[in-house]
């Protein structure tokens, strides 16, 4: 008896990719045969907003279930660094897990800096679990509102 199978034309680009990020100790493995899952957790790599006003930019980050203590932001040559990392619970000896889906380890996100940022007026806050970076602009590379007359 024939099966019929669902024919996804993305599958054969998501295992080359696979192959390749396993290649430089990157990926995991996406790919269970059928009724088994992996236990093993994911890399992962925190949620961002990015807005701006007429005074500053905002990077708003989700870091549920990361300490303060455990989050550094960095400015360096025009590119803003957030890392830090969410620690898995410690391993009680009664407890068996079935499933870690929650992704655990360090994580690192690069934003370079807009040209009318000040990079010495950079200000980070941690509260409940939300890292919001607020980079102020530039007075003099603020752009000037002229209103230009039309002949």
């Amino acid at each position: 008896m024939n099966t019929i199978t669902t024919w996804n034309p993305l599958r054969d680009l998501e295992e080359m990719q696979d192959r390749v990020l396993r290649t430089f100790g990157l990926g995991m493995n996406r790919r269970m045969p059928e009724g088994q899952q992996s236990i093993s957790t994911a890399e992962w790599a925190p949620s961002v907003d990015i807005s701006e006003d007429d005074h500053e930019y905002l990077i708003k980050a989700e870091l549920p279930e990361v300490n303060k203590e455990d989050v550094k932001v960095t400015v360096e040559n025009g590119v803003v660094t957030i890392r830090g990392e969410r620690k898995l619970e410690k391993e009680e000896n009664n407890k068996k897990y079935h499933r870690i889906e929650r992704s655990y380890g360090s994580f690192l996100r690069s934003f370079a800096m807009p040209e009318d940022a000040a990079s010495d007026k950079v200000t980070a806050d941690f509260k409940e679990g939300v890292l919001l970076v607020r980079l102020a602009k530039s007075e003099e590379k603020r752009p000037k509102h002229l209103e230009i007359t039309v002949n």
